[in-house]
């Protein structure tokens, strides 16, 4: 199995530790209690105080990123296992940790959701988290399958998955190729030129801050521009969307049978309306089920 390092030199895998370590600069406590307020809602935490609470369960975070949301568990009293492919993303998530949880349980290091004898020994969790992870590995069901093995009985698997718009999905593949094969100046050009397309609907003064956006261009202001939902950064998000290859898609009915079909039922879903972006679910698991085999590709 390739390294991350050696896929993005060769132009077929994002940077996105890099990415993750500049977003890492812009995090504060608006974002953290922003990225815990959506953890709590997916997952269902919900009645009294101790009811919005993860103490004493294992939460696995596949695929970190920024570590954001594994910090958003541990201020939830969960103990937390967090892995990533990108050594940066580890970086990322480590400095996390020191900043603004430096004494919780919550363990970061180096793995794959495609290596089977490194999932084999993590055991199972309580919660299995891998949100915009596993259409970024370039083996989607593999990477779903090996997830699923890790959700102990009674717990909850919450993933989030491209969503297959046929046509614009490939299309959007092409763009992510390009941008990984590129050098500076093209790589800014697509991310300027996807903020334009991306905000081609909205009124004027929203295309124009796209444009600034994805340009690079930041005026000065007096504070940070609020966090979107879950906590994240617009430019950011943008920088990820235009470059993250391997890009893999799939329809709602697609996960969803694939899961059921594993002893999984559904517990939430909230759909990007059948355009651009990502599904998100989560799904518990009732019982064994049976291999289901992916959809073809």
């Amino acid at each position: 199995m390739l390294d991350s390092t050696t896929e993005v030199r060769a132009g077929d895998r994002f940077a996105f530790g890099a990415n993750w370590m500049s977003f890492v600069e812009v995090v504060d406590d608006v974002r953290i209690d922003t990225a815990t307020a959506s953890l709590t809602t997916a997952l269902g935490l919900t009645g009294p105080p101790e009811g919005k609470r993860l103490d004493g369960r294992t939460f696995l975070d596949a695929g970190c990123g920024s570590g954001l949301f594994s910090l958003a568990a541990t201020r939830l009293g969960a103990r937390v296992h967090a892995f990533d492919f990108d050594p940066a993303s580890v970086a990322a998530a480590t400095e996390l940790r020191r900043r603004f949880a430096p004494h919780s349980d919550w363990r970061i290091e180096t793995g794959s959701v495609l290596d089977p004898d490194y999932l084999a020994g993590l055991g199972q969790f309580d919660v299995v988290y891998s949100w915009g992870v596993l259409h970024h590995t370039g083996r989607l069901w593999t990477a779903l399958a090996g997830v699923t093995d890790l959700v102990a009985p009674g717990g909850r698997l919450y993933i989030s998955v491209y969503n297959d718009q046929g046509f614009a999905s490939r299309a959007w593949r092409r763009v992510k190729r390009r941008y990984n094969r590129s050098g500076p100046a093209l790589r800014a050009a697509l991310v300027g030129l996807s903020a334009v397309y991306l905000a081609r609907h909205r009124p004027l003064q929203t295309l124009i801050r796209a444009v600034r956006l994805g340009t690079g261009h930041r005026r000065p202001a007096p504070a940070r521009p609020a966090p979107r939902t879950r906590g994240m950064s617009r430019r950011h998000d943008l920088v990820d969307w235009v470059g993250g290859y391997p890009f893999e898609v799939a329809k709602p009915e697609e996960v969803f049978r694939f899961l059921t079909g594993r002893g999984f039922e559904l517990r939430h879903l909230t759909t990007c309306g059948g355009g651009l972006g990502c599904n998100e679910y989560v799904f518990e698991r009732v019982g064994t089920g049976r291999r289901v085999a992916a959809p073809a590709q």
